[in-house]
């Protein structure tokens, strides 16, 4: 049996066409610029007619081995590959390389629909009062409710349900289950399979009288271009709105709480949770894990670790860690401390 192909095979193009799409620079004068390229594929998987990159100085040993045709890599390592190898010298060779990478597979950039599901299907729901400009694609078994308004060229895919009066920009893409409802998206939003945006925020009174539900009467809005991952949840605003902004990127497994401000062009991994009425101001990096306590600031371009507890505001473009987080020159030095006095604990007495 055949591997099945999830791709079409890419159109090939020369190296001229590269160097010109990246602004990279051949190694030498000497490289034939008129050689072919057909695909794109690691450095130790890469074969004659494909193109490679190398950025890590972890895998600068495997540049010898390489059979691929050409290689992405910064200046320092341009020696380290055979001479059959096209080198082109770039300060970014994994931006470079994944420039190629948009053109060969642009389907591969954004979800796309089932093979043969065109307009809308005849087993989804659409509310006679929801609008949809052309070229929206509506999936088997989706649903749109009443006063909803879908853009042109949107995606909703299979079983997803879009809530009354939500409106979606154009060119997004809803993916399969996923479920909005009290949210404005705008355009080139792309939700992966699962996300829930809109849903009650977790918001209790709480007594010995027993814990009286909030009403919980905000949206969610969220920007231009934003991505947002697999069973990903975004609650909507208590009494002001859930705001997630242009340019973010969110993993899978993530969760948003209510009345939180997420700024233009953050990253946000796997498994952070936001408590509410957080702020994270542009450009904001949270690795894997972290959590953030409820109404604190992050600040510009403020970097997280992996697994760190964020209990007071950040200022911005400080990089912290730790439990609770802290600079992370303080985080390392008490880390070496602990380490030396678990050491002497261990010692045999003399």
């Amino acid at each position: 049996m055949d591997s099945p192909k999830f791709f079409s095979s890419p159109s090939p193009m020369d190296l001229s066409h590269i160097i010109e799409l990246t602004g990279a620079s051949p190694r030498s004068d000497s490289v034939d610029v008129s050689v072919v390229i057909s695909d794109v594929a690691p450095l130790t998987d890469a074969k004659a007619g494909q193109i490679s990159f190398l950025d890590n100085p972890k895998y600068a040993a495997l540049a010898g081995e390489t059979k691929a045709t050409a290689v992405f890599c910064h200046k320092k390592y341009a020696d380290r590959f055979p001479d059959h190898v096209c080198v082109l010298l770039t300060g970014d060779p994994y931006r470079a390389f994944t420039t190629v990478m948009r053109q060969f597979y642009p389907e591969a950039l954004r979800p796309q629909p089932m093979t043969g599901e065109t307009g809308m299907s005849a087993s989804a729901f659409i509310h006679d009062s929801a609008e949809l400009e052309d070229g929206v694609v509506v999936e088997a078994g989706a649903s749109i409710g009443p006063g909803a308004r879908v853009g042109r060229d949107t995606l909703i895919a299979a079983s997803a349900v879009i809530g009354p009066n939500v409106c979606i920009g154009r060119e997004c893409s809803i993916g399969s289950g996923a479920v909005v409802q009290h949210s404005l998206l705008g355009n080139n939003v792309i939700l992966h399979p699962g996300v829930r945006c809109g849903q009650d925020g977790f918001g209790f009174a709480m007594g010995p009288g027993g814990h009286l539900k909030v009403p919980q009467i905000g949206r969610v809005i969220i920007q231009d271009h934003v991505e947002i991952g697999a069973n990903s949840t975004v609650d909507r605003g208590a009494n002001r709105d859930t705001i997630i902004g242009e340019g973010t990127k969110i993993d899978n497994l993530v969760q948003i709480a209510h009345n939180v401000v997420v700024g233009r062009h953050c990253v946000l991994v796997s498994h952070v949770g936001i408590s509410g009425s957080a702020t994270l101001e542009d450009f904001v990096v949270l690795g894997g894990k972290v959590g953030v306590v409820g109404h604190l600031t992050i600040g510009m371009g403020a970097q997280i670790a992996g697994s760190s507890n964020v209990n007071s505001d950040v200022p911005a473009g400080a990089r912290w860690g730790g439990t609770p987080a802290k600079p992370v020159k303080e985080w390392f030095r008490e880390m070496t401390k602990l380490k030396q006095l678990a050491s002497r604990s261990e010692s045999p007495k003399q």
